[in-house]
């Protein structure tokens, strides 16, 4: 309760709803719990689709001039001259280059002690600490747009939240992780304890079975050296590296995605006394991202103007449309006055005309690229349609090789 309080007077021009007591046994909230919890709180949050969120960044730097390269890895980097020569592999083609910048910033994550003292050679005391979590994706287990936050008897705390429409994603854990980052799965175990968490309190109880689809990750957060991985800080650290007075290097360690903004805003500054020209205050916190001007009313509206414009899409296309791309979704209609100048149909809405705006606008490739990394309609379309999806892409790439010679 008192948390709630400070959440509420910590942020006083929010315009979401403030905090309130919920009686889980009058109120609309406690239908699908199984009566074990009398009594909760009720605040209001965002949400993002972390995928969405990694993608429209990207954009938002190319429209600024930043020089995206996808599937591309850093070799080697060294100093030389006082600049930074750095060898990078394009993993498509194997194909290499070398770049010369005045600065590096080291924002690789759970790689981030990987790229100092491999690629870089550059050696640092701080480092991260690799905390998996897992989630699980059930049919819908509830009716509604509210969440819930579960503590279980361990005092953990696991979520069930709207997902996709049809479904609920149950989430997380925290496990510690001392393997490769880059190929991370879920346990039986932790399947069992996500499922066993939320029969705890709804009325319909979930099995191993109910599971359609799990993810897993690694949290690279900063080794204060708490013993707990729940209790490892989630704050972030920002190290310089000169060796001297030579080019710097940049190295963050940890960081979350709701102060991502302010990190990076606080990475430029730490950067200010060696690249002057990045000397602009900070401008990041009234700005949206690619088709984020969702103009008046705001998503709904934009979800009802898409549909007056493309009468021929269905309810839940239109919703999804806007929810993915914002007031881009009138880019993917284009000129489009059927559902048949929308192209081939891949299921789930998918439409050819959406491929190729996430060929041309969002980097996509591959059937991965856009029924999991673009989007998560791998929930809804069926093998067949991601067969017929993965024959078009394979298709078009003579035509992008003619075009691109």
């Amino acid at each position: 309760r008192l948390g709630l309080f400070l959440y509420d007077h910590l942020a006083p021009n929010m315009t979401l709803p403030r905090c309130k007591s919920l009686d889980f046994r009058t109120n609309s909230a406690g239908r699908p719990l199984n009566g074990t919890l009398a009594r909760g709180f009720a605040y209001s949050d965002g949400w993002v689709q972390d995928s969405r969120l990694v993608v429209l960044n990207a954009m938002d730097a190319q429209a600024r001039g930043a020089d995206i390269r996808t599937r591309t890895r850093l070799v080697k980097a060294r100093r030389v001259d006082g600049v930074w020569e750095a060898e990078i592999e394009d993993t498509r083609d194997g194909s290499r280059a070398t770049l010369r910048a005045r600065a590096l910033v080291n924002a690789g994550g759970p790689w981030v002690s990987e790229v100092l003292r491999e690629r870089a050679q550059v050696s640092s005391t701080k480092q991260v600490r690799l905390v998996k979590g897992s989630h699980i994706v059930v049919p819908r287990l509830f009716d509604g747009p509210q969440a819930y936050i579960l503590q279980n008897p361990d005092k953990r705390i696991v979520f069930a939240i709207p997902y996709e429409q049809e479904f609920t994603l149950i989430g997380t854990t925290d496990v510690p992780w001392t393997q490769a980052p880059g190929h991370v799965e879920i346990s039986p175990e932790e399947i069992t304890y996500l499922c066993e968490s939320v029969s705890r309190y709804f009325t319909r109880s979930v099995s191993p079975d109910d599971v359609v689809w799990s993810y897993a990750g690694v949290r690279p957060l900063y080794d204060d050296a708490a013993k707990n991985a729940s209790a490892v800080t989630r704050d972030y650290v920002l190290d310089v590296d000169t060796q001297g007075d030579q080019a710097p290097m940049l190295s963050i360690f940890g960081g979350k995605i709701t102060t991502y903004r302010r990190l990076a805003e606080h990475a430029i500054e730490k950067l200010q006394p060696f690249l002057p020209v990045l000397s602009a205050p900070g401008w990041t916190a009234d700005r949206v991202l690619p088709g984020g001007d969702l103009g008046e009313g705001g998503f709904d509206a934009a979800v009802a103007r898409l549909s007056a414009r493309a009468p021929f899409l269905d309810a839940k296309s239109c919703w999804r449309l806007v929810r993915n791309y914002g007031s881009r979704a009138h880019d993917i209609v284009g000129d489009a006055r059927s559902l048949a100048d929308m192209g081939e149909q891949f299921g789930a809405g998918l439409s050819a005309r959406e491929v190729e705006y996430l060929i041309a606008s969002e980097w996509a490739q591959t059937t991965q690229d856009i029924l999991w990394r673009r989007s998560r309609l791998g929930l809804h379309v069926t093998d067949e349609d991601a067969a017929r999806l993965d024959a078009y892409l394979r298709a078009r790439q003579p035509r992008a090789a003619t075009a691109a010679s």
